[in-house]
């Protein structure tokens, strides 16, 4: 990792902003002189750091892993301090400057300043006589300069569909049958069967338990079916809380897909999210309980009379007293038939907890050779497959068998062109590492040194997470974006999403989890992966619960994933003050108090991500103004949180500020427009009343899920420079809108982006071009009460267009349309340009809702073959009875969900 941090380093020297250094800093240091001399002792490292990162993994070479540590301990303090240069001159350029006159600054301002840039100056010099004597030290190990360029890979997004059953066809009729067996009640009346899946790291264990738990047949077979990964530590506590929440949160995915289903059945909707609540409020007291006899009893509740399966996946305790509580509960509880299945690396294990052996051997050799071949190969001609035949087998052999080593191997090999990259890697001193474990580490290792610098830091802050994690995407692109991972010329978020992709397809990802259009949303890491970049960090990254922060915690954790399990507070004093991460996962009952944050905030100066969402914080300090490297800050769902002080406005580093979820917050710091590079304010379900002047400067903002419009605040004219705006977008402000001509500065049409849009704020009309958006997919217009006609300005055709223009697509992508208390509305407009197969093509539900004086829908709306589903209520019976003249009745007759209302809320 040493190389990332070195090659991040070296880049931010590039462009470190010297040209405004003050003449009193010059006369004391040459800053210029001092930043040369760090970029030169860095080339001088990284030229021989390729070699320094593989010596450290020898035996008997812990000097080496001393070197390259104290190299990134420095390198950590160089960043810093570079970081502390910038933002001292951002910090002048963005503040108002106190002068004498109307040109000239004022000499305590000069001053300060000054002596800010002093400061880090001195920092920069002393930073680098300690990285001249790193740099001279090199010399006694004797690094060799390596050739570390990475080739430039074709870009690809395809991921390779490797069937996870490929040599396991047998074994998993095997440990299906033996789930789906009644079996009987033995000599001390235990119902219940224990099954133990046996094999070392990489296996397949996992796979096959996987593979048997989704089985159909097995799915019907028992009432319930839970998975709990268990990993180190066996806690009788956290498992049995685990498995009641999977048994009464075994539905939620089936409501979420009735959700989508019912798109817009108001009804029905809210009576799943009702649902959705009442499983959330039972998870909630589940979580808050704190004796296991109450836990257990909530469990035997559950379970009681059921026939259940229960997969303890990765289970490592051979103390038999921690599972005997648990263990009894449920063999005395389950119906008869109620199975069991555990994965273990350790026979013991298995022998401890009573279980049936099922020893999960290697591949055969041309098992191992058909799964190898299938991922190296893909994409290649018959003849490079031919040609790399030979060698290929051969480094399919040292994969020993083992599903994982072969798929990241694989992966690997897939992007090497040439017989001599295949002969080095077949050659490589690799094979002869001892840090492996039974030949997986080998491939693992591969796969890492293949990797460029960026991707290793990427891969390697992934052991930040607990063991059978669900890491999102999209926070894991922004914690690494937070962090300074991503480079480039490009967006940093699709770096983050090539990132990931690469990653992904060297199999260092699974268990994906997909949108409905087949894209990533979230996945794991398997647990031996986990294992490697648990020790390529070597302490780096931790993770842990509360009560082991003490014994756990040392000078070289940089990034930290808190999982509060009991009533403890944080430990403050285990806090090492160059954490750079800071992930607080809440137990739900205590509340991070301000004392503990003020402590934080005095002690982690270094932060750039903190994460304390759901912490029931009630007031943040204006100390937090301090942490000027933060760059993600998370205060979502802190409910009891009212305002946030102005100290917030100077983080001017801060790229994602999360406050959803803080339904009590009813106002944003007024200095807001200081937070120029802020690429995400999420600010969902919250109780803001105004947006404060100065947010039209905030250029680069991506997300912006409200916008208020008030007289006192913001207007929408604000909105006007904010084009890069995505996805979802509610404008409201009751009354505070004048007059069309300044909705129009808003430059709605300019937010190509926005996926979502709801306007709910009154205006005498509606002229929003809004069909020119192409990625619009939902379109609500609410509580406009004045509007009086709806006409084509609407659709975004011009009007110089004529008739038989067809290649102006109006609304391109919107599924969802709604119109919702217009008490005026009286006219929708017909249009008379081009195809009508050209306005909303996709359009799948309309939604009229306390609109009683429309008149009739367009023919545009109502002949459009894609539209499934239309509900009209409380609206005028004129509406309604246009819908059934004769001449739409072919139309409406293709609706396949058609709900209608009159004016007093009977159906007609």
């Amino acid at each position: 990792m040493a190389d990332a941090v070195v090659s991040a380093v070296l880049e931010k020297l590039t462009s470190i902003a010297l040209d405004e250094i003050e003449t009193e800093v010059r006369r004391v240091i040459n800053v210029r002189g001092e930043v040369n001399k760090l970029s030169s002792n860095f080339q001088a490292i990284k030229a021989v750091l390729e070699d320094a990162e593989r010596q450290q993994l020898e035996k008997g070479k812990a000097n080496v892993r001393d070197w390259l540590g104290k190299l990134k301990d420095v390198s950590y303090d160089i960043d810093n301090a570079l970081d502390e240069w910038s933002t001292a001159i951002l910090k002048s350029e963005l503040e108002p400057k106190p002068k004498v006159c109307s040109f000239v600054p004022s000499p305590s301002y000069c001053f300060n300043r000054g002596k800010l840039l002093l400061k880090t100056a001195h920092k920069i010099q002393a930073l680098n006589e300690r990285l001249v004597g790193i740099a001279n030290e090199r010399e006694r190990y004797g690094f060799k300069v390596l050739n570390s360029e990475k080739p430039k890979r074709d870009e690809t997004t395809s991921f390779i569909n490797v069937a996870e059953v490929m040599g396991r066809v047998e074994d998993k009729e095997r440990i299906v049958n033996m789930l789906l067996n009644e079996g009987r009640i033995d000599e001390i009346g235990s119902k219940l069967q224990m099954i133990s899946l046996v094999g070392i790291g990489g296996i397949g264990k996992t796979t096959l338990a996987r593979l048997a738990f989704n089985n159909e047949e097995v799915k019907s077979h028992f009432e319930a079916k839970i998975w709990v990964c268990v990993s180190d530590t066996f806690n009788e506590m956290k498992i049995a809380k685990d498995i009641l929440k999977f048994v009464i949160g075994n539905g939620d995915k089936d409501v979420i897909e009735k959700l989508h289903k019912l798109n817009s059945d108001v009804e029905k909707m809210d009576k799943l999210r009702d649902a959705i609540v009442e499983t959330e409020k039972l998870r909630d007291t589940i979580e808050r309980l704190d004796k296991l006899e109450d836990v257990l009893l909530y469990l035997k509740t559950s379970i009681e009379g059921k026939k259940f399966l229960l997969v303890l996946d990765d289970v490592w305790t051979e103390e038999y007293g921690k599972w005997d509580q648990l263990k009894h509960l449920l063999l005395s509880n389950g119906s008869q038939g109620s199975k069991i299945l555990v994965t273990t690396r350790k026979e013991k294990v298995a022998v401890s907890m009573g279980c049936e052996l099922f020893k999960v051997g290697q591949l055969s050799g041309e098992e191992g050779w058909s799964l190898f071949s299938q991922i190296a190969f893909f994409g290649r001609s018959n003849d490079d497959c031919r040609s790399l035949e030979e060698i290929a087998r051969d480094i399919a052999k040292k994969c020993k068998g083992l599903p994982l080593a072969l798929k990241t191997l694989g992966g690997l090999m897939r992007w090497k062109k040439s017989i001599t990259e295949w002969q080095s890697v077949l050659e490589s001193e690799v094979w002869e590492l001892e840090e492996a474990e039974q030949g997986l580490f080998h491939s693992l290792m591969f796969s890492y040194f293949d990797l460029p610098p960026h991707l290793r830091q990427c891969f390697s802050y992934c052991a930040i997470f607990p063991k059978d994690y669900v890491i999102e995407k999209k926070m894991l692109i922004e914690l690494w974006m937070a962090q300074g991972f991503l480079k480039g010329t490009q967006d940093m978020e699709m770096v983050g999403e090539n990132n990931f992709n690469d990653l992904s397809m060297r199999f260092l990802f699974q268990d994906f989890e997909m949108d409905e259009n087949g894209g990533i949303i979230k996945c794991k890491m398997h647990d031996m992966v986990h294992d490697f970049a648990m020790f390529l960090t070597r302490g780096e990254c931790l993770t842990m619960g509360s009560s082991s922060s003490i014994q756990c915690f040392n000078g070289k954790t940089r990034h930290f994933f808190l999982m509060m399990q009991t009533e403890e507070t944080i430990a403050i004093q285990t806090c090492t003050k160059n954490l750079h991460t800071l992930l607080i996962e809440p137990n739900g009952r205590n509340p991070i108090s301000h004392i503990e944050l003020l402590k934080l905030f005095d002690r982690l100066k270094c932060l750039r991500i903190l994460k304390c969402s759901n912490s029931r914080i009630k007031k943040c300090p204006k100390q937090i103004g301090k942490l000027i490297h933060l760059r993600h800050l998370d205060l979502s769902n802190n409910r009891e949180l009212k305002k946030l002080p102005e100290a917030v406005c100077d983080l001017y580093n801060l790229l994602i500020l999360d406050i959803s979820g803080c339904d009590r917050l009813k106002r944003l710091p007024h200095r807001m427009g200081n937070l120029i590079n802020l690429l995400h304010l999420r600010n969902e379900r919250t109780a803001l009343k105004f947006m404060p002047k100065g947010l039209e400067k905030l250029t680069s903002l991506k997300t912006l899920n409200v916008f208020v419009v008030t007289q006192k605040g913001a207007t929408l004219s604000d909105l006007g420079n904010l084009n890069h705006l995505r996805g979802s977008l509610t404008i409201r402000g009751l009354g505070s809108v004048r007059d069309q001509r300044e909705a129009e500065k808003a430059q709605l049409q300019n937010k190509k982006g926005i996926t979502n849009l709801t306007l709910k704020f009154d205006l005498e009309t509606l002229k929003f071009p809004l069909g020119k958006l192409p990625s619009l997919e939902s379109l609500k217009v609410d509580g406009m009460w004045k509007v009086k006609k709806v006409g084509v300005e609407f659709l975004g055709i011009e009007m110089s267009l004529s008739t038989s223009s067809s290649s102006v697509v109006a609304f391109p992508n919107l599924k969802t349309l709604k119109f919702k208390r217009m008490d005026e509305w009286e006219e929708w407009e017909e249009c008379d340009y081009g195809s009508r197969g050209e306005i909303m093509p996709r359009l799948s539900s309309l939604t009229i809702y306390e609109c009683p004086k429309l008149k009739k829908l367009p023919d545009y709306v109502l002949q459009n073959s894609t539209l499934q589903q239309l509900k009209i209520s409380y609206s005028s019976d004129a509406v309604i009875s246009n819908l059934f003249k004769k001449d739409c009745k072919p139309h409406i007759s293709r609706i396949s969900n058609m709900d209608v209302e009159g004016e007093r809320g009977t159906s007609l």
